[in-house]
């Protein structure tokens, strides 16, 4: 059943369902149709005895009467639980009461229908099912037959009223069997209609489960992935940092008896450089989950920065989009880590912007803030609505992810107005640096 199988095999699966068990809720339902259809036909027993209008001339005493109406109805207390025997026992009580021509049929009539409905609806076999109605409805009109021809060989009624163009006695037979054949037939349709409808309701539950497991197994796999890419961005850095600190404690041994000076300098290097690096590393561990990432190691080109925030710009403008670009403050050498994840977080916010906005104009802002670098990005589309096309907002993980790394914060959400906003905002100072560093 699920979605990799074929149409075919799909479809021989589910010819194969087979409906659960009733609930405790439905069997409860169950016992209340039960008391309330005993109820019923108590009443229309009373009221037929009070009246004097009986289906036959002969009825018995009213407490056989009433006997035969528990009789009919107590089984119902069971009817999705036993379906089958509530059908065959019911059936054999409902000949049963027309043999003793208790007085009122009505009852009787809904409580056949009520079970061949349930029979039809409930009965897990199919072919048991079927065939068990079908057999009981040609007992129902083997039963009618024999009481249409003793009907027949009685004299007939004067029909005093009578003024249609068929004969009377014809027009009764034929209005009974017609009746007899919607009711029995109608039980019958709406039984299957009922348990087609409960095997298309099991099938919808289990593809829409189907699709809440895939949508999560790729949400987790997307989030590992994404993960992936984020040590593989941060890898060059760390490099450049470990390269970095080598370079500066191998000048700072060959100068360490000549040049103090320099040797200071050199550490206090080495010092910020490793602070830099150490924060970057508690950042990525604090973010990635421990898990095995496969696969062979990739060549990683220099990494972008801010510099290349033009070219980002220029291929949104070549797509259609008006987009102004803007550098707030004054702009400074930054960490690699922090420029590299403004750098992805205006190229992602872009293509969202050019891929699901339908926006006309987009603005990209970079603020250089004392200590924070602030990057921005407006549009004037359709909102939120545009950001999760698919339902998945896996960009906006990445871009979250991206920015908790360096200890940021994103904001993204639709403006007041119209359109969509995208602001992260990226600490510029290594966690636990200081401006000049510690003397050696």
């Amino acid at each position: 059943m699920g979605s990799a199988v074929s149409t075919g095999d799909r479809e021989v699966v589910w010819s194969r369902w087979q409906r659960p068990f009733p609930t405790r809720a439905q069997r409860r339902v169950d016992v209340w149709t039960a008391l309330a259809t005993m109820a019923g036909a108590t009443v229309m027993t009373v009221l037929v005895n009070s009246l004097g209008a009986f289906a036959w001339d002969d009825a018995p005493a009213l407490a056989e009467q009433l006997g035969w109406v528990v009789a009919l109805t107590a089984p119902l207390v069971v009817r999705r639980r036993f379906p089958l025997a509530v059908l065959i026992v019911i059936s054999a009580l409902f000949i049963g009461a027309q043999v003793r021509h208790v007085g009122d049929n009505t009852v009787q009539a809904v409580v056949l229908f009520l079970v061949i409905y349930t029979a039809g609806g409930w009965i897990r076999n199919r072919v048991v099912a079927r065939w068990a109605r079908i057999a009981v409805i040609t007992v129902m009109f083997g039963w009618l037959g024999l009481a249409l021809v003793h009907y027949l060989a009685e004299p007939a009624p004067p029909f005093a009223d009578a003024a249609g163009p068929l004969d009377p006695l014809l027009a009764s037979v034929l209005y009974s069997i017609v009746v007899n054949l919607v009711f029995l037939l109608g039980a019958y349709f709406f039984g299957n209609m009922a348990w087609l409808s409960a095997r298309r309701q099991a099938e919808l539950e289990r593809r829409a489960e189907q699709l809440r497991e895939s949508q999560e197994q790729n949400l987790r796999g997307a989030v590992v992935a994404e993960r992936v890419r984020i040590a593989r961005d941060l890898h060059d850095v760390v490099a450049h940092h470990v390269s970095v600190m080598g370079i500066q404690a191998a000048a700072a041994r060959r100068v360490l008896d000549t040049d103090r000076e320099l040797s200071r300098d050199a550490l206090r290097t080495v010092e910020q450089t490793a602070r830099s690096a150490i924060g970057e590393l508690r950042g990525l561990l604090g973010v990635l989950r421990a898990e095995d990432a496969d696969g062979p190691a990739e060549t990683h080109l220099s990494a972008p920065g801010l510099d290349q925030l033009t070219e980002l710009v220029s291929a949104a403008r070549s797509a259609g989009l008006e987009v102004d670009h803007g550098v707030y403050g004054d702009p400074r050498p930054l960490p690699q880590g922090v420029a590299l994840s403004a750098y992805r977080v205006v190229q992602e916010a872009l293509t969202n912007v050019v891929k699901h906005s339908g926006a006309h104009r987009a603005d990209v802002r970079v603020r250089y803030l004392e200590s924070a670098l602030e990057v921005e990005i407006t549009d004037d589309g359709r909102g939120a609505a545009a950001r999760r096309p698919n339902g998945s907002g896996l960009g906006l993980l990445g871009m979250r992810e991206r920015v908790a790394v360096h200890g940021g914060v994103l904001e993204a959400g639709p403006r007041r107005d119209n359109g969509f906003r995208v602001r992260a905002c990226l600490p510029t100072a290594a966690p636990g640096s200081t401006e000049d560093g510690a003397d050696a």
